[in-house]
């Protein structure tokens, strides 16, 4: 369709254009031929006036024709290339500068004679009998001062004059073919260059229709058609974006689902082999204690991964509203220190709480911020096995800082930045025994920036970790 579109705009700014110069050269050529016309009839007509007065002047103190005054016109005839009447008062043709004497004894136009009684000059295209073809005449008084005599008249051929406006015609036409030639080209040119582009904006919005979001449109003008492709440039960008997102959301979704699928499935595979052992009677009586309780972990753990997948769906979905209030930070880390007191001495652990001096209250919500602060030091104690667990606050301009520090099997670097995805356990081989949703750092990460702030990790293999918490303190 486009192509259809594209075609049919350059033949209308072909035809539109060659049209508008055609009209234009034409209206030139005209014009040119018509003042050209007129200035050479006016050019010839004081030609033959000043040549008519030379002849004037030569003869104006003779009144009558003798041998002397016809060999004077038959110089002038020869010297200005014209043919010379001379007239007497009542208009009768009294001598000529050619042997033809058919002339004499006839008379000029009578209006012509009271001009030139007058004292006036007359200018007519003049179709005399006898006379092969139409004169452009002239005819000034033959006298001097107040005394006439009679007239004076010089022809031209009026075929020459329209000979030499014919030439001028035949110049101007040619002269305009050739101009629409070059216009042609041109326009062509410029038409082809309008049009172009607009076949490749074509090809490239077919591709961009078909799904190749990564095509772009390489013009570079700056004008209405340059702003046209960058905005299709822009509109494939988004899309292109688009597109990412959703594949990334697409696989973030399937992974989701098989993480989900991983972590029902085990529990519920180990409950299932238990309870068939239990029907099979496989169990001695003094271990089935024991398998009651590892399917209650089991539904324990099902139920948390079941709680943290709603938690961490109302956080992307911004269904959790913060109740947020100022929180006296050091007595919130004593509080969250002997909740975990008791875990870190049964793995034999130091634990231990530092708090700066003339803290601020943290504008937080209260079981927010224990859930966040709690995750991570449950974090801390089970994956590390000697050594210690440290919990500071101090401020950092208008944020309170928790610093939560351990000895642990610390994270390698390739997993620093995925510990905050869903379902992502890092180096489960190194940390056999514990036994985790996955979930937890993905809440706590949506919960610090809920906030309004920021959470990092430093940390090494073997070399511990360090978890950062910036949180708001309370507005002033």
């Amino acid at each position: 369709m486009l192509r259809t579109i594209n075609k049919s705009i350059f033949r209308r700014l072909l035809f539109s254009y060659l049209l508008t110069v055609l009209l234009g050269l034409g209206v030139v050529g005209l014009l040119i031929s018509f003042f050209a016309k007129g200035y050479i009839y006016d050019s010839k007509k004081e030609e033959l006036l000043r040549k008519a007065k030379k002849v004037n002047l030569a003869i104006q103190e003779t009144q009558s024709i003798d041998s002397s005054v016809e060999s004077m016109l038959v110089f002038f005839d020869q010297t200005f290339d014209s043919r010379i009447w001379i007239f007497d008062s009542n208009g009768k043709i009294i001598a000529t500068s050619t042997k033809d004497e058919v002339f004499i004894g006839k008379s000029v136009a009578m209006s012509i004679a009271k001009k030139v009684a007058r004292g006036e000059t007359a200018v007519s295209e003049l179709s005399f009998e006898g006379l092969t073809q139409p004169m452009l005449s002239v005819t000034v008084p033959w006298g001097k001062d107040n005394r006439i005599y009679g007239g004076i008249v010089l022809h031209a051929p009026v075929n020459g004059i329209n000979e030499t406006v014919s030439n001028i015609r035949e110049t101007i036409l040619w002269g305009t073919l050739i101009g629409v030639l070059i216009s042609t080209a041109m326009v062509s040119y410029l038409s082809w260059s309008i049009s172009r582009p607009l076949q490749a904006i074509d090809r490239a919005a077919s591709e961009i229709g078909l799904g190749n979001y990564t095509k772009r449109i390489e013009i570079d003008s700056a004008d209405e058609i340059g702003d046209l492709a960058q905005t299709i440039n822009s509109m494939a960008g988004k899309l292109e974006l688009t597109e990412r997102e959703r594949s990334k959301s697409e696989q973030i979704r399937n992974d989701f689902l098989a993480n989900v699928s991983h972590e029902l499935r085990t529990p519920l595979t180990a409950m299932q082999g238990f309870l068939e052992a239990l029907q099979d009677g496989l169990i001695d009586e003094d271990r089935r204690q024991s398998y009651y309780d590892i399917m209650v972990q089991e539904t324990l753990h099902m139920n948390r991964l079941l709680d943290d997948i709603t938690m961490l769906d109302k956080l992307k979905n911004d269904e959790i509203a913060l109740s947020r209030h100022p929180v006296d930070v050091c007595s919130f880390l004593r509080n969250i220190a002997l909740k975990f007191e008791a875990i870190a001495l049964s793995k034999r652990l130091e634990f231990r709480v530092e708090c700066a001096e003339g803290l601020p209250p943290a504008f937080a919500d209260l079981d927010r911020l224990e859930q966040i602060i709690s995750n991570v030091v449950n974090n801390a104690i089970k994956f590390t096995e000697r050594g210690h667990v440290r919990i500071s606050a101090r401020r950092d301009d208008a944020f309170i800082e928790f610093v939560v520090t351990d000895t642990g099997i610390g994270i390698s670097q390739s997993d620093r930045e995925l510990i905050w995805e869903r379902f992502f356990k890092a180096d489960r081989g190194r940390a056999k025994n514990q036994k985790g949703t996955g979930l937890g750092l993905a809440i706590v990460k949506e919960l610090v920036e809920l906030h309004g702030g920021t959470i990092d990790v430093e940390s090494e293999p073997d070399q511990g970790a360090a978890f950062r918490i910036r949180l708001p303190v309370q507005p002033s």
